[in-house]
């Protein structure tokens, strides 16, 4: 059943398409989860759904996708380059970007070793971005997440987590690094959704990624097992920011409270 997000990102992505020129003649919804992907011919409008929900002007993130995609595909580096016009557009008080709609095939599956190579591409390509990316990253996110979990457990484990991240040199990072956001276009792999990028340590890239595929990315990376803690319980959190967009989510979340708490303290730290 299609919720109010979806029904509303693409009346938005319609409303922009129509007013760009676009092909609107038969949207095609292509992902309903954090973003609304809708395909518009060769065209695919991104519009926010449950990420609207944990960031306020959410289209700042939206902006900084763009902008560090845009860089990048004049680079020649592996990513998906936005469209001419990418936005962000705005339409039922929305935003909306832009992107060039890419074949891809949907069942490959990368092998770590591939994995971890493409990562360390992308970040050797990274590191020539020269624009302003902020650094608070996933903890101000964390923060956001906090005010939809009402267990003061998950409050004081989150305060350890991040009391205990090191200190460690930062550069631009893709920031959501799972191979999801890792596809086999007919031009070959793809990198995409830029949104949670942020300067910070490489280790937190790394932490999205199996240990196969960390153990193929060239040289030691420190900090990797502290930012694997900081993912998972941001994971547990943004479970609770799902039951507010639905409801019947609820009781999963709790019971991943209850999971990670009891986790945490049989495994040594």
């Amino acid at each position: 059943m299609v919720d109010a997000f979806v029904r509303t990102a693409l009346d938005t992505a319609v409303a922009v398409g129509r007013r760009l020129g676009l092909a609107t003649e038969a949207p095609e919804v292509l992902a309903e989860r954090s973003n609304v992907l809708v395909r518009l011919g060769s065209v695919v409008a991104r519009v926010p759904a449950t990420t609207r929900l944990l960031r306020p002007g959410v289209e700042a993130w939206m902006a900084r996708d763009v902008a560090l995609s845009a860089f990048l595909a004049e680079r020649d580096a592996p990513v998906i380059p936005p469209y001419e016009d990418p936005g962000p557009h705005f339409a039922n008080n929305l935003p909306v970007t832009l992107w060039h709609f890419t074949r891809h095939d949907p069942g490959h599956v990368f092998a770590p070793a591939e994995a971890g190579g493409l990562l360390a591409t992308l970040h050797a390509a990274l590191r020539e971005f020269p624009g302003d990316l902020g650094e608070a990253g996933p903890v101000g996110d964390l923060r956001r997440a906090l005010d939809f979990v009402d267990d003061e457990r998950m409050h004081e484990a989150a305060a350890r987590v991040v009391a205990g991240l090191p200190e460690l040199p930062v550069q631009p990072l893709h920031g959501d690094a799972h191979v999801r956001n890792l596809m086999l276009s007919e031009h070959g792999p793809r990198w995409f959704d830029f949104e949670d990028t942020w300067r910070g340590p490489i280790a937190w890239d790394l932490a999205c990624l199996v240990p196969a595929a960390r153990a193929a990315y060239p040289g030691d990376v420190e900090g990797v097992d502290a930012y694997l803690r900081l993912r998972e319980v941001f994971g547990v959190c943004w479970r609770f920011v799902k039951a507010a967009r639905f409801p019947g989510l609820r009781r999963e979340a709790e019971a991943a409270v209850d999971a990670f708490l009891t986790a945490s303290r049989e495994s040594p730290r």
